[in-house]
């Protein structure tokens, strides 16, 4: 037999402290299900069968009425240790908290906001986004956040971003946001990707328009930063070379299932990448993988 620790958490990166029922459904690797019940702990240990191949790749989801279905695959499970799988479960109409991301807060953090504006400015452009445009700030403190995680040969993309574009049509968006960035970060990215941390998209105006080169990080199943460069829009700050770099997070690995399941999908309801999506997929994909631990300055609430 092998052992499955399950914990739920919300969206607070907490353990789940509301009352809640929840379903848990657990089918092993020959796609047969042995799990679907009720629990109302946040803490949960199954004993699931162990076949020492391809069976033991399980599949784990959770539902909770009110909240939206969250799960992994594959959860590889032993016979010799416990495995742990900590899933994340946020209300089927999140909200936002934003107290820990107050201007001066992000600002320090981020330094790059408040260039080529003076303090008033930019805090009242920041506070803009804070007031009116939620989502568009999760998806910015999303990708700045997980950029942060990205060690390249020399600092993390974030070392290499100069200032955010905040003129139409390039302003931040609920998807990605537009920023100058050193031109040198487009050498250290390709160096990543020969390291295997990032993989090359060929084509990338097919779904970046006016873009010349583009990697997407392959550390996870799932959402993964793309840097998407068009280097032919180019700027020069404090005397530095820049091009204008695409920051964004996709749901999925996979370009194929990229194109067919998020791109197709949001292009025939008019939506675009949820950050609330992105947040749940990669935290529990850094969980999962047993990295440092994604926290964005956000959280989701009820």
């Amino acid at each position: 037999m092998s052992k499955l620790q399950l914990r739920i958490f919300d969206g607070t990166r907490e353990l789940f402290s509301a009352a809640a029922r929840f379903l848990v459904t657990i089918t092993d690797g020959n796609r047969t299900q042995r799990v679907r019940d009720y629990f109302e702990d946040n803490d949960i240990t199954f004993d699931l069968p162990f076949f020492d191949n391809f069976g033991d790749n399980y599949t784990v989801l959770v539902w909770a009425e009110g909240y939206k279905q969250a799960g992994f695959a594959p959860v590889v499970l032993s016979e010799k240790y416990v495995k742990t799988l900590d899933i994340m479960l946020i209300p089927d109409d999140p909200g936002f908290s934003f107290v820990n991301a107050r201007w001066e807060a992000t600002n320090a953090r981020y330094p790059f906001l408040s260039s080529g504006a003076d303090n008033a400015a930019a805090s009242a452009r920041y506070d803009m986004l804070l007031d009116q445009q939620e989502k568009a700030l999760a998806c910015f403190l999303n990708v700045a956040e997980a950029m942060s995680q990205i060690h390249l040969a020399q600092g993390t993309p974030l070392d290499y971003i100069r200032q955010v574009r905040w003129d139409a049509p390039w302003a931040p968006a609920q998807d990605r946001f537009f920023a100058w960035c050193d031109s040198r970060l487009i050498d250290q990215v390709r160096n990543a990707a020969q390291a295997k941390i990032f993989a090359v998209e060929n084509n990338p105006g097919l779904f970046h328009a006016g873009s010349t080169s583009s990697w997407k990080q392959i550390q996870f199943g799932g959402a993964n930063v793309q840097l998407t460069f068009h280097e032919n829009d180019t700027a020069v700050i404090d005397g530095i070379k820049c091009v204008m770099v695409e920051l964004d997070i996709d749901y999925f690995k996979d370009l194929g299932a990229h194109a067919l399941i998020e791109v197709l999908s949001n292009s025939l309801t008019h939506s675009l990448t949820d950050p609330t999506e992105v947040y749940v997929l990669r935290w529990i994909a850094g969980r999962t993988a047993g990295v440092p631990e994604f926290a964005p300055m956000y959280t989701i609430t009820s």
